[in-house]
Order: C-alpha cells, then structure tokens, then sequence
C-alpha cells in the first residue's frame, strides 16, 4: 500500500476495525495516507461483559452510547479523523435520507455463526442489498479511495452483518473499479504492524465492553484467546469482488420481473410441447414416446436451469405453474373435438411429468454457504458482534 493512497475500511460493528485492522490503519497514518473508517452499525446486540458495564444493558440507547463512545475513543489513539457510520448525512446514497444500520445480532449453529431466526427489517441484514451497496459506493464517490478494504466472502468467522458488508462492499468497490482487499490471516499481503503495535493494544483497550487483554492476548467473551501479532494480513482477487448479486438481494422490482418472465416462459414452453406430446417411433416394432419423453426432458433442464442459475425457488416455481397451467387447460375437452393431449400413455406421462418435476426441483435443500467451523477453532471472537 502506497503511503499516499487514499484507503477506505469497511467494517460491521464498533472494534471489527481495530481487532482486524487496527494495526495497518495506525502504520498508514503514521506514513501519510487518508485514511476513512466506515462503520455500519453500533453494535447494538453486543455482550458487555465487565460488572461495571452491565448497565448498558438496561436500554438499547445505553447500550449505544457506550458501543460509540468506545469507537471514538479507539478512533483517536489509531490516529483516525474521518470516521462515519453507514447511512448518516455523510455516508448515504443522494436522494435518500439519512438511516441507521441496526445490527443483526446471530446465534452459534452447527456449523459456526448464522443469522438469527427474524431479521430486523432495520437491521443490516434486513436491509435492501442495493440500498447497503448504494450508501457504501456514496462514501466511495466522496473519499476517491485507492483501495477498499473489509472482509473475505465468509465475513471473517461467519457473523451475517460480516458478510453482508463484504458482498455489499465488494459490489460497490467493483461498480467504481476500486481494489477490494479482503482481510485474510492466510493472504499474501503482509503489513508490518510492529511500530504501531502499542497503539493498536491501547485502541483494544479502549473496548472495555467486549474484550479484555491479558498482556499480549485479546480474550473474549467465550474465553477464546487470540494473541496479538506484528502482522496483518490481506488478499485480493479481481474476480472476488465481482461476484453477482443473489436474486434475494436484487431489487423487489428484479425479483418480480424475473419471476414474471418465468411464467411466461412456462406457458410457452407448455404450449409448444404441448403440440407434439402424442408424437411416436417405432422402434424394434415398439412404439417410444419420443414427443413425451422430449418434452419431459426439457422442462427438467428449464426447472433445474432456473433453480440453479437464480438460486431462488421463486423463478423455476412460476414457470413450473406456467407449463402446469397450459397442460392442464389443453388436456380439457374442447367444445369441438378431442383436447390436445389425449388420455393415452403420452398424454398421460405429459400431464404428470410436469407436476412430479415441480415438487422435485422445488423442494430439494436449498445449497448452504459453507461457514467456517466454530469459534473455539478459529483465530476469531465470540461476541455477537
């Protein structure tokens, strides 16, 4: 990093910023450069663990107070000026007004940190994909930075608001085809924290709340202990950050369409098989359903293509309803002859195909992301946030 860079960090919640970076935001200030920290949230669903804290507690206000008194306080020992909380007057999307990033909170599972059951509509995690990445990419265009940093495609240790500022970090830094620089113990870019070690150990003083220090090791609520090193460390890949958008964090306006266009494609591909579900060959004297068995076919390939391509349930269902509605209704008897899929093996394979391939493509599991194993083996913390 050039000491004249301009370099934005994106964080999820008060102290993310020091125990991650603390050290390689202080080395660049001490060598010139801008540096701006944006936090997304107050840590509002934190753990306060010391006795004389506990107060905090009684109300999500004090809670508040506490979480960001901390955050300046650790924002003037790493040397920081230009700190912002995502969505405040200085770090929202023009024409938007001014909005709080609750945090999203989380719960252990079996496979490490996961998202709570109910998501606060004015949460992180509720919030629209596009408004967080529009408000990230307002900072973007007001900073100019020549890098972003924040969090590798797995948050870290798996905290919902954690992956939600790196996708959405990701998308803005690619729009404006800034450097993404994921934090990563194991990344190939080293930064030599060792002049600026002391102010990063004092900067994780400053949270009381969240963690305490046994002379060079952070030990956190759950009692996992991760010892301070000289080094921090990054990685960068271009194709990283271009990473598309999930159809559940595209626009409702997107989702809609595609859906939409999902049904129509359905109807269409309904009626076209439709014309051609009696036809036959013979072969070795047998007769084969080959407009049948064609038809199945390729409904299998729309459904599965759909569920896979939008990793949603919502579009392979529509057009699923499109094909089954069309065959249905030309299955019915005409007022002027035979309908025009008969009740013969055919017709018969063509009217249920459809319908067993639905309940197959629809209710397979849904693909999980996969998350890193629980705390205790990571080099991570336990607080919620």
């Amino acid at each position: 990093m050039s000491v004249t860079e301009r370099v934005l960090f994106v964080h999820a919640h008060p102290d993310d910023e020091t125990i991650d970076t603390g050290g390689t935001i202080a080395t660049l200030i001490d060598r010139g450069a801008w540096v701006t920290v944006l936090t997304c949230t107050r840590g509002e669903r934190g753990e306060v663990i010391p006795a004389d804290l506990q107060h905090a507690l009684r109300s999500p206000d004090e809670l508040i107070e506490l979480r960001t008194a901390e955050l300046a306080k650790a924002m003037t020992i790493l040397g920081v000026t230009d700190h912002r909380y995502l969505g405040d007057e200085t770090a929202h999307w023009i024409g938007r007004a001014p909005r709080i990033y609750r945090d999203s909170g989380m719960t252990w599972g079996a496979d490490g940190a996961e998202a709570t059951v109910e998501t606060d509509p004015e949460s992180l995690g509720g919030a629209d994909f596009g408004d967080v990445a529009a408000d990230i990419a307002a900072v973007i265009l007001d900073v100019r930075p020549d890098v972003v940093v924040s969090y590798n495609a797995k948050g870290g240790y798996g905290h919902p608001d954690h992956v939600r500022v790196r996708d959405a970090s990701a998308r803005a830094a690619a729009v404006y085809d800034v450097p993404y620089f994921a934090i990563d113990t194991q990344g190939e870019l080293v930064v030599d924290i060792s002049a600026a070690l002391d102010r990063k150990r004092a900067a994780l003083g400053a949270y009381r709340s969240q963690l305490t220090l046994d002379g060079d090791t952070m030990v956190y609520p759950g009692g996992q202990r991760l010892p301070l090193t000289n080094v921090e460390r990054y990685s960068w890949d271009p194709n990283d950050s271009a990473a598309p958008i999930s159809f559940a964090d595209q626009h409702p306006a997107a989702r809609f369409v595609a859906a939409v266009l999902g049904g129509v494609i359905g109807i269409a591909i309904g009626a076209l098989l439709s014309v051609y579900n009696q036809y036959t060959v013979k072969v070795a004297g047998q007769d084969v359903w080959v407009g049948a068995l064609a038809a199945t076919l390729i409904v299998a390939a729309i459904l599965v293509g759909f569920r896979l391509a939008f990793a949603t349930r919502i579009v392979p269902a529509f057009a699923a309803a499109g094909v089954i509605a069309v065959v249905a209704l030309f299955a019915l008897p005409s007022g002027r002859g035979a309908p025009l899929i008969l009740q013969t093996g055919p017709g018969l394979l063509w009217e249920f195909a459809p319908i067993a391939l639905a309940i197959i493509v629809l209710v397979w599991p849904k693909a999980r992301r996969r998350r890193p194993g629980k705390i205790a083996s990571q080099s991570r913390k336990s607080s919620v946030s």
